[in-house]
């Protein structure tokens, strides 16, 4: 697999592999990876909220701000 990269994104995985002392590509496999959990968190998250909504179990933008309220005054 290649992925192309601009030279600035290039010379910045370079700098920072080279500030911690880690091959590129190693850090680029850190970074790719690092990415996709967090995609896949980001993608089971919105998928439970969106069984959450379909059950009814959500709370108004007015609900949400009396919360808010209520937790700054006390």
């Amino acid at each position: 697999m290649e992925v192309p990269l601009s030279p600035e994104q290039v010379n910045q995985l370079a700098q920072i592999a080279s500030a911690k002392g880690q091959p590129v590509d190693s850090l680029a496999a850190e970074v790719i990876s690092h990415y996709l959990d967090e995609e896949a968190r980001f993608i089971a998250a919105v998928k439970l909220g969106e069984v959450e909504l379909e059950r009814g179990e959500y709370f108004t933008s007015e609900e949400v701000g009396e919360q808010l309220e209520r937790l700054f005054r006390s």
